[in-house]
């Protein structure tokens, strides 16, 4: 803790007549002041602030900053009334006759207004009521200094924006001493500071004050409008709504009207540029923050704006067009000259109309995917015909309109992707951007060559957007844009940026492009790429090696015949490459890009490069022994092993294997995943030139890696193994991986690929009939921790867990089908378990399973009376065995339909008791032969029989047998639907609610993501199935809101027509509904049920799906209504809205913007809500995981633009960043969210590199 004898030695020597000493000493003094530690007595505090308040009337400049800087961490350590005695001093300050104390205690107020803290309300109000009261005292005075009143005007504002609300009692002073100020013969400068404070104001007064406000702003405009006075006058309204609008937003909504048709006359005002100007500025914040008020309005504002961006009287662009028809082709001089004729007017302002046009029309073309048709066909023809445009600025601006209209056209911005039926569509987005490119090409050949590097930066800005959006969009233009690209990179005065955009773009055309069409230019485009690897600044030599790989692929593809002749420039590339490959002075991404390009060189080029594989491939060996660039290495390693051109990489084999063992034992996933997909392509590519030690130095490593702990990294081990099982059997038996292999099948994580790879290692291993490794013995080292349990690993007392069991069921039928005439007895020993009366639940569960999966891949009807042996445990009195005899039964019957599926049949209509499982086998039976064409059709003739008997129990009372049969019914319609899919819309109408449920609930499982010959069927009657959305049962309402989700979610194309109709019951099964409310007494307690609540979380899941898939025909106002009613609901509501929120902050930042204010009060009493002290555990952690959730969805508010003006909003980050705990939480939230963007970010780059 600091000292009073120490801070009264700093005050003592801050009175020294020496300046260094009181600069010294104030400095010692902020140090301390930022400590948590100080604690200051009253008489400390009095003295500091003395003396603090002294050095900022001191003599010299430099104490008097540091003095100022000082009071931000004072005003936080010292009472209130020595706050109020700090303000006193710098407002009397402000009006001294002194210019150099005026200038010092603006700046000290000012820090004194940012540092005051707001989470000490009475003591902050207190003083900057007090600050307020003196401002607005002094702006009142008709005789105050213009420079103290412009000083006065910006500390108002500061006030204002930091806690408007907290002055409220001040609002109407504020506006009676504004308002005045905005009209002559103010200076213009005092005029943009009080419409500034105004639009402060405007956010924080109340309703009656807003409508003065307004009131007074319109009735001038009127006022101009029928006798106009002063352009200035007209010109500081205009701005000053303006202003308004892009602070409080929502509120101008009632003002529209009036505002647009004033402003709608005054921009058509002749001579006035900077009213024209004002004008736009004033449209653009209104498109941004009234967002859904002004929508009827936004065509008549675009086409003014398109009006005002043609705007140049002073330049005759009819001259430019005549020359641009009269020879398109130029060269560098041509440009040079035309640009220094160049017209210039320094007295002409009409660019700024032009710029601000442009700046509107992006505001509004981003922000507007639902008239995205509209746009293409009105707005961006405009645009393009503006690419001429004179001014530099303003070019750039027209561009970044223009990639605002391509960003919202975007498919990742889209519900619907690009696909071949989209770009058929004569109005469809694509289609009609694509009819344009060619226009875009021909505005933009001419810019890829101007004077201006920001013009040509533009361009290639714009080129690559319109290339993401429509792949393939330049295939017949490459012709025109290509010497545009080399003109950039070899020119000397393009700069080192305009260098990496242009390279950027080459990176996105050559990945997007049809390679055929870039191939008659690959001459022109490798000489300059050539020459950008070697320039001397690395990030330029990093973009061109990354093309230089592209063009590798794209000249020689190996994946199909190519006629293009590659050979002239194999050598200039492998030269290029290979210098900046042996070079170890440069930077790390260079290193590494240069590995990955001579690694493609080498696998596609490298049958050209015989002779120079001797020099090249030995550096590949020391960047693997170089611990910064051994993963690049081992990448690129494996992509020349994997080559089809069988390069010849031997003679660095013995080095290479040595060194990728090594890396197994490596604590680094990335380099342990490269390295085991490394040393499988080389052992299948190179195994006559591999030595058993090598096997072996590589087998020594793998044991460990094989665990559930990463099943990623399991299943690389395990394809390994069976490469090397295929090429060298022998050296298997020397490999401890065994144990570690049968660990991993008992594994209750293990599953999928993992799964995949142990059954072919086993299935190999098995045919080898290795020494120690035949059939029996593989067996008994599979069953022995089930035959012969050491513990038991689960509450009902199976030796294993219930996955393990599948597990080691799968490996048991693989390797019998691997040893045939091993089959039978395995059988028959499984038979002979499940009779038995002494074997353990286990046993008979593992003999179930594993007689299952041998019946999927053979017929077992040979076996005598096996399926009355499984019908036998379904009387079992463990629900597992009797749910392995279910699956069983009905795997071994899909084995052998004919044989098997009548007996199924016949059992489920004598056998009531046993109904539910024999459903569940007929279920396995379904499901194994719907997948393909040719497993339909081996089940096709038993589809009328198997219908009859589940039609039977459509109308079970048990949900569970009437959920099996629907998911029967739903996967066999796929086997016959014109036959089923008719019966099925008949009995929608069916009174029985248990029917129309079933036959709804079928519906999800007919539907996929995959194409099916069902979907034309779909689409014709889905809209009847879907009607029960308004079904008067809850249940039905509940299925067939499930069943519109997984619609909306597979194949969102046969709901798109019908959501017009099916959206408002949607919305209405998101209300609480008071008579699905009851109360269950519960002893002496009562529980409140609410049996709406499955059926509004199911309607909210649907319309975060909506969000998904189709969130161009949702009307988002609407859409927000219901997401701020979830707020308030359930827990599982609010969890469900959060995620909502999150997606529309991105999907939709603008509506969200409007809507701010009401989210953020149900957010904030989510954040500070309290559980009892004496509730269970679960509600602790419920609580604590609500309020995550919403502070996530308080940080994806915080990055919608202009989020930061709404105050409630940073009032509330502000009460969040107050407690220790919760700002601490929050700042962990908003990096994870930061940490996501960037990541996805960088997949997307990686994906297009």
């Amino acid at each position: 803790m600091t000292s009073p004898y120490h801070i009264s030695t700093l005050l003592d020597k801050m009175s020294s007549v020496d300046k260094d000493f009181r600069f010294m000493a104030t400095n010692d003094l902020m140090a301390e002041l930022q400590k948590d530690s100080i604690k200051l007595d009253d008489d400390s505090e009095r003295k500091v602030v003395c003396s603090v308040l002294r050095l900022v009337e001191d003599k010299n400049g430099e104490v008097q900053n540091l003095a100022v800087k000082c009071l931000g961490p004072l005003v936080k350590k010292v009472k209130d009334g020595q706050v109020e005695v700090i303000i006193n001093s710098l407002c009397n300050n402000m009006f001294s006759d002194s210019e150099s104390l005026r200038d010092i205690s603006s700046v000290g107020l000012k820090t004194v207004i940012l540092e005051l803290p707001r989470t000490t309300p009475n003591a902050s109000n207190s003083a900057f009521r007090n600050i307020t009261q003196r401002l607005v005292d002094a702006i009142s005075k008709p005789d105050l200094n213009q420079y103290v009143l412009l000083e006065t005007l910006d500390i108002l504002g500061d006030l204002i924006q930091r806690c408007g609300t907290s002055l409220a009692s001040f609002h109407e002073a504020l506006l009676g001493s504004l308002l005045p100020l905005l009209s002559d013969p103010k200076p213009l400068s005092v005029r943009k500071r009080a419409y500034f404070a105004l639009c402060y104001l405007s956010v924080s007064c109340q309703q009656a004050l807003f409508d003065t406000m307004m009131g007074h702003l319109l009735r001038a405009l009127n006022v101009e409008k029928t006798t106009p006075t002063s352009m200035a006058n007209t010109r500081t309204y205009i701005q000053t709504i303006g202003a308004i609008g892009r602070q409080a937003g929502q509120r101008v909504g009632p003002y529209l009207e009036q505002i647009i048709s004033l402003i709608m006359h005054f921009i058509h005002t002749e001579g006035d540029d900077e009213l024209k100007e004002s004008c736009l500025q004033a449209f653009e914040a209104l498109s941004v923050r009234c967002f859904r008020e002004i929508t009827p309005y936004i065509p008549q504002i675009y086409q003014v704006c398109l009006t005002m961006l043609s705007h140049d009287p002073n330049y005759n662009y009819e001259d430019d067009a005549d020359e641009d028809e009269g020879d398109t082709s130029m060269d560098a001089d041509d440009v040079e000259e035309e640009n220094d004729d160049e017209y210039s007017d320094d007295d002409d302002i009409s660019w700024k109309v032009r710029r601000a046009s442009a700046k509107c029309l992006a505001a509004i073309l981003g922000s507007r995917p639902e008239m995205l048709v509209e746009f293409y066909k009105v707005v961006s023809p405009a645009l393009i015909s503006r690419f001429k445009e004179r001014e530099e600025n303003v070019k750039a601006d027209i561009f970044t309109a223009y990639r605002a209209l391509l960003k919202c056209t975007n498919p990742k911005m889209q519900a619907q992707p690009v696909d071949g039926d989209t770009m058929e569509t004569g109005d469809s987005p694509f289609s009609l951007l694509h009819a344009q490119t060619a226009d875009i090409v021909k505005a933009l050949h001419k810019q890829l060559k101007d004077k201006s590097v920001k013009t040509r930066q533009g361009c290639f800005g714009l080129l690559t957007a319109l290339v993401t959006v429509l792949p393939r969009a330049l295939d017949e233009h490459i012709g025109a844009i290509v010497p545009g690209v080399v003109y950039c990179l070899n020119d000397q005065t393009s700069t080192p940026n305009l260098k990496i955009d242009t390279l950027s773009f080459l990176t996105v055309m050559i990945t997007q492009q049809t390679p055929e069409f870039l191939h008659p230019h690959i001459g022109a485009v490798i000489p300059a790429v050539v020459a950008a690897v070697d320039d001397s600044f690395y990030k330029i030599t990093s973009e061109a090696l990354l093309v230089l790989n592209l063009i590798v692929k794209t000249i020689r593809p190996l994946d199909r015949p190519c006629s293009f002749n590659f050979q002239p420039f194999v050598g200039k590339i492998y030269s290029s490459t290979v210098k900046k490959l042996k070079a170890s002075d440069i930077d790390q991404e260079v290193k590494e890009r240069a590995i990955t390009c001579m690694g493609q060189v080498i696998a596609s080029l490298g049958d050209m490069l015989k002779s120079e594989l001797s020099s090249c491939l030995p550096i590949f060996v020391d960047r693997l022994k170089n611990e910064i660039t051994r993963l690049t290495a081992v990448k690129a390693v494996a992509l020349i092993a994997r080559s089809p051109l069988k390069i010849n990489i031997s003679a660095i084999l013995p080095d290479c294997i040595p060194l990728l063992a090594s890396f197994l034992r490596k604590n680094h996933r990335d380099l342990r995943l490269a390295t085991l997909s490394c040393l499988d392509a080389l052992f299948q590519a190179y195994a006559s030139s591999i030595q058993p030690a090598q096997y072996k130095s590589v087998l020594d490593e793998l044991p460990p890696l094989i665990s559930d702990m990463d099943l990623h990294i399991s299943q690389l081990v395990l394809t390994l193994l069976c490469t090397i099982t295929d090429i060298s059997p022998k050296s298997i038996t020397q490999a401890n991986v065994l144990p570690n292999i049968f660990t991993l099948l008992l594994s209750s994580l293990l599953q999928g690929n993992a799964l995949t790879a142990a059954l072919q290692f086993m299935s190999k291993l098995v045919t080898l009939k290795l020494p120690g490794l035949d059939f029996d013995n593989i067996y008994k080292m599979l069953t022995k921790q089930i035959y012969q349990p050491t513990d038991v690993t689960s509450a009902a007392g199976f030796a294993v867990h219930r996955q393990a069991f599948r597990s080691v069921a799968k490996c048991i039928a693989t390797i019998c089908v691997a040893v045939p005439d091993r089959m039978l007895p395995t059988v028959n020993r499984f038979i002979s378990d499940i009779k038995s009366t002494e074997t353990s639940d286990s046993v008979k569960l593992l003999s179930l399973l594993a007689l299952g999966e041998i019946g999927r891949k053979t017929d077992l009807s040979r076996v005598p009376d096996l399926q009355t042996i499984i019908l036998s445990t379904f009387s079992s009195q463990t629900e597992e065995v009797r749910a392995a005899a279910s699956y069983a039964l009905g795997s071994v019957c899909a084995g052998n339909l004919q044989s098997y599926l009548p007996f199924i049949l016949s059992e489920i209509h004598q056998n009531p008791k046993r109904q539910y499982l024999l459903l569940h086998s007929l279920k396995e039976i379904i499901t194994c032969h719907y997948v393909s064409t040719e497993s339909m059709a081996v089940l096709e003739p038993h589809v009328a029989g198997i219908w009859d008997v589940l039609f039977q129990h459509f109308e079970s009372s048990e949900e569970g047998t009437r959920n099996v049969v629907a998911e029967c019914v739903g996967k066999l319609s796929l086997v016959d639907p014109d036959t089923l899919l008719p019966k099925l819309r008949e009995h929608l109408s069916s009174p029985s609610a248990f029917v129309r449920s079933t036959v709804v609930t079928a519906l999800k499982y007919m539907i996929s993501d995959q194409p099916q010959p069902i979907d034309p069927l779909l689409h014709s009657c889905i809209g009847d199935f879907l009607a029960t959305i308004g079904d008067a049962d809850l249940n039905v309402r509940r299925v067939a809101l499930v069943a519109f989700n997984s619609a909306a979610h597979n194949k969102p194309s046969l709901i798109r027509d019908l959501l017009e109709s099916l959206l408002p019951h949607l919305y209405e099964e998101t209300k609480v509904r008071k008579e699905l409310i009851r109360e269950v007494e519960m002893g002496p307690f009562k529980h409140t049920v609410d049996d709406g609540l499955d059926l509004r979380k199911a309607a909210f899941e649907c319309m975060y799906t909506l969000l998904e898939t189709c969130l161009d025909m949702l009307n988002i106002f609407e859409f927000l209504n219901h997401v701020e009613d979830g707020l308030k609901d359930h827990y599982d509501i609010k969890m469900l809205t959060f995620l909502l929120l999150v997606r529309l902050s991105h999907l939709r930042p603008s509506a969200l913007l409007q809507r701010i204010d009401k989210l953020i009060e149900p957010l904030r009493t989510t954040v500070q809500a309290k559980v009892k002290a004496n509730s269970v555990k679960q509600e602790f952690e419920k609580q604590d995981e609500l309020k995550r959730s919403a502070m996530r969805a308080i940080a994806a508010l915080l990055t919608v633009p202009d989020s930061d003006k709404c105050p409630q909003l940073t009032d509330f980050v502000v009460l969040i960043k107050s407690n220790a705990e919760s700002a601490q939480l929050f700042e962990s939230i908003q990096q994870d969210a930061a940490t996501s963007f960037t990541t996805q970010h960088s997949v997307e780059a990686m994906e297009v590199s």
